[in-house]
């Protein structure tokens, strides 16, 4: 199948990749658009994942004050150069991000770092709510890691659907970053202040 320019253009706006891997995805997928959005996210992955071990000593706070201004985010996006850490698309990662935290209230950045009490109390409640409904112990132990994966997608940032596009995870996003400027990108501390809560700090 002929891959035409406007393909390429309708991919890269979707996904944000450059033009010379949304060409290629495009070809190694037959033209077929959802089938090159996987390829692409594949890519960014396999960069995400041989760049991870770099050192981030660089990046930006990312920030999102509500329009009645009674809800604010600050975000530490990292990274391994100022040259990135300048660049629009870094910057407005890190804007995105701070907005997410603000509409969807995560405890955490990933599901690694969900305190262990909070998880065992959680995993606690689906079990009883399993056995309520008559399921046989085994069963109700996939139940409860059925559960727990949605409550992850609840409660930490980068399991998240986006709040932009709900086809896509803030992960997605992550990885999608990284294959595109070339470096190691990680999401640090987050601050989410709402007038009259307590501030909510994550290391």
């Amino acid at each position: 199948m002929a891959i035409t320019a406007s393909m390429v253009k309708d991919l890269r706006e979707m996904t944000g990749a450059g033009m010379m891997d949304c060409k290629k995805a495009l070809s190694e997928c037959n033209g077929d658009t959802e089938k090159a959005v996987a390829w692409l996210r594949e890519k960014g992955l396999a960069k995400a994942q041989k760049k991870a071990g770099r050192a981030t000593s660089e990046g930006f706070i990312g920030s999102y004050i509500h329009s009645n201004g009674k809800l604010g985010v600050m975000v530490e996006i990292k990274c391994e150069t100022d040259f990135v850490a300048k660049a629009e698309r870094f910057q407005e990662f890190a804007k995105d991000v701070a907005m997410q935290i603000a509409a969807m209230n995560p405890v955490c950045v990933s599901s690694e770092e969900v305190p262990q009490d909070m998880l065992a109390k959680e995993r606690e409640i689906y079990k009883h709510q399993a056995m309520e409904e008559g399921k046989p112990e085994h069963i109700a132990e996939k139940i409860v890691d059925g559960r727990v994966q949605k409550y992850y997608k609840e409660v930490c940032l980068l399991e998240q659907p986006f709040v932009k596009d709900d086809k896509r995870t803030i992960k997605d996003l992550l990885n999608e970053l990284i294959a595109v400027l070339g470096e190691n990108i990680q999401i640090g501390r987050f601050a989410r202040i709402a007038l009259g809560d307590d501030v909510k700090d994550e290391e």
